[in-house]
Order: C-alpha cells, then sequence, then structure tokens
C-alpha cells in the first residue's frame, strides 16, 4: 500500500479498525444475566484480524 493515503481511505481503514475493539465491559453481565464470565471479544460484531481476513477497500 502506498505510504500517503487518501483521506477518504484512512477515514475507512480507522472505521473498520473501530469495529473490531471488544465489546464494553458492561455488555458481558447484561447479556449474560450474572451467569457466567466470558470474554468480551465474544460479543463483538466481526471478528476480523488484520492477517487473516483482508478488506476490501
Amino acid at each position: 500500500m502506498a505510504r500517503n493515503k487518501p483521506k477518504a481511505k484512512k477515514l475507512r481503514l480507522a472505521k473498520a479498525g473501530k469495529r473490531t475493539r471488544w465489546a464494553p465491559i458492561w455488555v458481558v453481565p447484561k447479556i449474560n444475566k450474572g451467569m457466567k464470565k466470558v470474554h468480551p471479544m465474544r460479543y463483538t460484531k466481526s471478528k476480523r484480524s488484520w492477517r487473516r481476513t483482508k478488506l476490501k477497500l
């Protein structure tokens, strides 16, 4: 990829990077109703890694 990226592409990459974050910590007990402790990554919408899956940008 080029060193200098267009601003629109940078914004798209930044948005995609935010989507792979963990869910907030308060979501876990809300979904599980205090039953079992699980990792917050389980409740993220898109599970994507920069190595495994490439973006079509």
